[in-house]
């Protein structure tokens, strides 16, 4: 047994749910350590750009 992450970054807070959720099914709850969520922004030109990311810490078994 050890130990991986899986990292998502998506523009939209409901897409990088989803993805994050997909994720989820296929890991035991058990082996779920932590999750992090991130949210940055920036300027581009006369519009913001968001970028919602998330890294899932869990225990695989080989």
């Amino acid at each position: 047994m050890g130990v991986k992450i899986k990292i998502f970054d998506e523009e939209h807070e409901k897409d990088l749910e989803e993805a994050v959720n997909v994720f989820l099914r296929d890991v035991a709850a058990v082996d779920l350590i932590d999750v992090k969520f991130q949210l940055s922004h920036f300027s581009d030109g006369p519009g913001q750009i968001f970028s919602y990311s998330a890294m899932i810490i869990y225990k695989y078994h080989d």
